[in-house]
């Protein structure tokens, strides 16, 4: 089998989001080829480079979204129309335009033109969300056509017609309040992220010798990743199978909440819509947890195509630290993760405060490094607070100098691997208000350590009753929780067996790739390549046929009654083609 792997940000690069998984799905897999076609999210990604890469990806390719470039293309009059026509119609979707209304303002509606579209039907019988949607996908599609006529649409997307198009479907009759009230420095952020999000529609990846050749596209991510996926099916008829960790629609809201009401309403409006129709033609949509499931529910995913499948941690590393019952320090708490606000490591220092008032000998050990410039800046705020909170002590366990809080990274001499650091305390704390799928927790329950973790993101659902949690942003709780178990290290040692038994069982690389060949192995059955693919002998490949277009036996036309015979009274020979004519036995209707 052949598929396309589309990501946006992560594989194949060193810092890329869902490198790990990726990768071990690739590897995983070894005996089908994987296709990698990747959006980069820098230019400083690009630098560091990829991760090595196994034999069985067979070809790269990569795309910068966020580099501004002139595609050089020159429009002619039809070709302008056409953008203004489909564009225009987009902006409406966005804004809340309805198709009457835009109409009305001289546009005309989903459908009016002859490009073949498949979901581009605008009946006036349908409810309104498939109205939208249909509309949505028409205005998609089309530019996506227009594209691969023309060449591109950069220049086209960033041009004064586009902000003019948008201006004009922010003022129609009938749309949402924000975006009536939207101005031109509104318009013009919104245009560039729509230039940005829209740059796959221009790619050459979409031709017979690139992702039109795969037997299956997988999308690692929604969002940009999506696209390529979408405009394959719609141009070469390949299957679409989506995999989402979080969904961008919800990151939006949670990363946007600075920006202009109309910037927030409109670009939240094309992640619903994009999402949407991913979900729509995607044959099967998976989450890596339930929280997220619930989320691509609630953005119109049907939950015949959906499936749960956890994403896989290797295990090897903690199996040490895990089957042992020791730990470096009995009364040290340990945080590990990424340092970035959305960690809420403040909280976490002011309920150590609290936990120091009643169990003064503990200590907290911070292990992780910070996430990009902002997580500097948060580290350097962190480690003023740990100052302030915890003057240097001249009495009790601990020597004038000895902050018993202490930040540190993986890789140093005292914690060389994970491992090391979830060993070095009894007890491991998540303190975020943010969360996907908790990485750190679930490498701390393969540790076979005890956690104490806040509710968020899909921390309930991976715990399953072998650890505790407390509330986001409520140092009080989170303190209490942390002290019980300090004070009882048998209860310590059940809940620690219980996590990495429960780990052991969902959380593993061998779990996840087994359900990705399952689901690949269900698409590829259901919607076969077309293709004539042989092998060196001449032979057809696997999957290359469909599979009910081949009969394994030659059947006997002389025997008056197939079904009363038995299985060696069946002709040993050559396979005959399902449209070769077959005499029927006499008498038969």
């Amino acid at each position: 089998m052949r598929i396309g792997l589309l990501t946006d940000g992560g594989y194949p690069y060193v810092s890329g989001d869902a490198r790990l998984w990726c990768d071990r799905l690739v590897r995983g897999l070894g005996q089908h080829e994987f296709d990698v076609y990747a959006f980069s999210r820098s230019e400083r990604q690009e630098d560091e480079g990829w991760i090595p890469l196994p034999p069985n990806v067979q070809r790269v390719r990569t795309a910068s979204p966020w580099l501004a470039e002139d595609d050089g293309v020159l429009p002619g009059r039809r070709a302008r129309r056409r953008f203004a026509e489909c564009f225009g119609e987009l902006a409406g979707v966005l804004c809340g335009v309805s198709a009457g209304a835009a109409a009305l303002d001289g546009r005309p509606a989903a459908g009016a033109t002859g490009n073949a579209v498949e979901s581009a039907s605008t009946d006036a019988s349908q409810d309104a969300p498939t109205a939208e949607a249909d509309r949505f996908a028409y205005a998609l599609y089309g530019l996506a056509e227009l594209a691969r006529e023309e060449g591109g649409l950069a220049g086209a997307l960033r041009s004064e017609a586009a902000v003019r198009l948008l201006e004009r479907a922010c003022r129609a009759p009938g749309v949402h309040r924000a975006a009536r009230e939207a101005r031109v420095p509104d318009l013009l952020t919104v245009a560039a992220y729509l230039e940005r999000a829209l740059h796959p529609l221009g790619l050459d990846w979409y031709e017979d010798d690139g992702l039109g050749a795969v037997d299956l596209c997988h999308a690692a991510s929604g969002g940009t990743a999506v696209l390529p996926g979408l405009l394959t099916r719609h141009f070469n008829g390949v299957p679409l199978l989506v995999t989402e960790y979080g969904v961008r629609l919800r990151t939006h809201y949670l990363t946007a909440p600075g920006a202009p009401p109309a910037v927030r309403s409109l670009l939240a409006a094309f992640h619903g819509r994009l999402a949407a129709e991913a979900y729509a033609r995607a044959e099967v949509v998976t989450a890596g947890n339930t929280h997220t499931r619930r989320w691509q529910e609630r953005c119109g995913a049907a939950r015949e195509k959906q499936r749960t499948v956890y994403p896989g941690m290797d295990a090897r590393p903690f199996a040490q630290v895990g089957e042992s019952s020791e730990c470096a320090d009995p009364d040290a708490l340990v945080w590990v993760g990424r340092v970035e606000p959305a960690k809420d490591l403040v909280s976490l220092l002011h309920a150590f405060a609290e936990v120091r008032k009643q169990q003064p000998g503990t200590r907290l050990r911070i292990v992780g490094a910070p996430a990009g410039p902002e997580g500097a800046a948060y580290l350097d705020h962190c480690r003023a607070l740990a100052a302030q909170l915890f003057p240097d002590e001249a009495e009790g366990p601990h020597t004038p100098g000895d902050n018993p809080v202490s930040f540190e990274e993986i890789g140093g001499p005292d914690l060389p691997f994970p491992a090391d650091a979830y060993a070095a305390g009894a007890v491991t704390v998540l303190s975020s208000v943010v969360e996907g799928f908790p990485i750190s927790l679930v490498e701390a329950m393969l540790s076979g350590r005890a956690t104490v973790s806040t509710d968020v993101g899909a921390v309930v659902e991976v715990i399953g009753g072998t650890g505790l949690v407390v509330p986001p942003r409520n140092p009080r709780a989170l303190a209490d929780a942390c002290v019980a178990l300090l004070r009882d290290p048998e209860r310590r040692a059940r809940l620690g067996a219980a996590a990495r038994a429960r780990a052991l069982e969902l959380f593993t690389v061998e779990q996840n790739i087994e359900a990705f060949h399952s689901i690949y192995l269900e698409i590829v059955s259901r919607a076969p390549v077309s293709r004539a693919l042989l092998d060196g002998a001449g032979e057809p490949l696997p999957f290359a046929v469909p599979a009910e277009a081949q009969v394994p036996v030659r059947w006997n036309a002389a025997a008056p009654d197939l079904a009363a015979r038995s299985v060696p009274g069946w002709a040993a020979g050559s396979p005959v083609r399902a449209n070769t004519p077959v005499p029927a036995p006499e008498g038969a209707r």
